[in-house]
């Protein structure tokens, strides 16, 4: 498997099933009551999940559309600037 690559699994997952994965990973990191072979694991699959989140917002953000007035009065359809 390529370093970047996103798994699978964890490409299947809606963005918020992902964030929930990936918010009880930081939880269970912060608490550090995991083993550390476990504990790297985990840290593994949150950067594969914040990668895969990161995806699937720049995803949704070249899907956002603005209305406009064209130069002829009727309303169009561009690309948001969202940076």
């Amino acid at each position: 498997m390529a370093k970047n690559s996103i798994p699978s699994d964890i490409g299947k997952l809606s963005f918020e099933d992902a964030l929930e994965q990936l918010e009880d990973i930081v939880r269970q990191l912060e608490e550090g009551s995991g083993e550390l072979d476990a504990s790297i694991k985990a840290y593994e699959r949150g950067a594969h999940l914040k990668n895969h989140c990161e995806a699937k917002l720049k995803e949704a953000q070249q899907r956002v559309e603005k209305v406009v007035l064209g130069a002829d009065g009727e309303p169009e359809l561009e690309p948001a600037e969202l940076d």
